[in-house]
């Protein structure tokens, strides 16, 4: 039997070890927690917990090869979020909650940081009124941009533009584009909107659910020479988000707003060009 000095984990780099197999998903594993606010260290704890059993802090700092400072403040920091708990008795053994229930315990967290920070807004608008304004001239209007990245502040600035369109809204993007706007309820605030929206997707008959919320007759199929990796917003000819990295490339999404008059006339150019060319998406 191997002691614990020298047990070999899924974490172990070895690739000769049989427990190499489970790399992949421990990986996976690792950056689906990071999505609930695990650090990479954090979730590697977690996991080893989760799947080893309780375990002392001398117990993790040597599976892990972690510094024993930094062992210490992962296993408080877990408590802290209520997903290890820890014995009385001495030495102390840490163990994990069920994942199911960890999940449930980071989630509510989450809500509860929420719905605090939304009681604070009106508190934090009358502060702000309180101090003068002490810009003595108007600015001049300038071109703005923002660089976004991540599926919160992206879709937090689809949400915007789209709840605040008064006339036009235009999008262009591939299947797997949309079937993350449909995942994050793009289509429901613009189907019940008054503004004119044109959808254009590269999407194939199995995913034209996706538009079920939409009029169809808005939405047309791009020509199959077009590139899948465009994906870009137009809203009322005054603003522009441009993926970068769109879902057809990468998992981490990274997009551009701006009001540049240049590129939103630009990009609607292109937008109307492609329009003129392409088909319904139920013919």
């Amino acid at each position: 039997m191997k002691n614990e000095e020298t047990q070999i984990t899924i974490f172990d780099k070895d690739t000769d070890s049989t427990l190499s197999s489970h790399r992949l998903t421990l990986d996976k594993l690792r950056e689906d927690l990071s999505k609930f606010g695990l650090t990479a260290n954090q979730a590697k704890v977690y996991i080893f917990l989760g799947k080893y059993g309780s375990k002392t802090a001398p117990d993790v700092c040597k599976a892990l090869k972690l510094p024993r400072t930094e062992t210490y403040h992962l296993l408080t920091t877990l408590q802290n979020k209520g997903i290890v708990a820890a014995t009385f008795q001495h030495p102390i053994r840490f163990s994990a909650l069920p994942l199911e229930k960890a999940v449930w315990v980071l989630v509510n967290a989450e809500k509860e940081r929420i719905n605090s920070l939304q009681q604070q807004e009106k508190s934090i608008t009358e502060l702000w009124n309180t101090i003068p304004e002490f810009t003595t001239t108007p600015e001049s209007k300038e071109n703005k941009f923002q660089m976004l990245q991540g599926n919160n502040q992206v879709n937090g600035k689809i949400r915007e533009m789209v709840n605040t369109a008064e006339s036009e809204f235009l999008a262009l993007g591939s299947e797997k584009d949309y079937l993350k706007f449909y995942h994050a309820d793009f289509f429901e605030p613009l189907s019940k909107s008054d503004v004119d929206y044109k959808i254009l997707a590269t999407a194939s008959n199995r995913a034209t659910y996706i538009f079920d919320e939409v009029d169809k007759n808005q939405v047309r199929t791009v020509p199959s020479d077009l590139k899948d990796n465009l994906c870009f917003l137009l809203k009322d000819s005054g603003e522009l988000l441009f993926f970068i990295k769109n879902a057809s490339q990468t998992s981490d999404v990274t997009a551009i707003w701006t009001d540049s008059e240049s590129m939103v006339y630009s990009m609607k150019i292109l937008f109307d060009s492609i329009w003129s060319k392409s088909k319904n998406i139920h013919l």
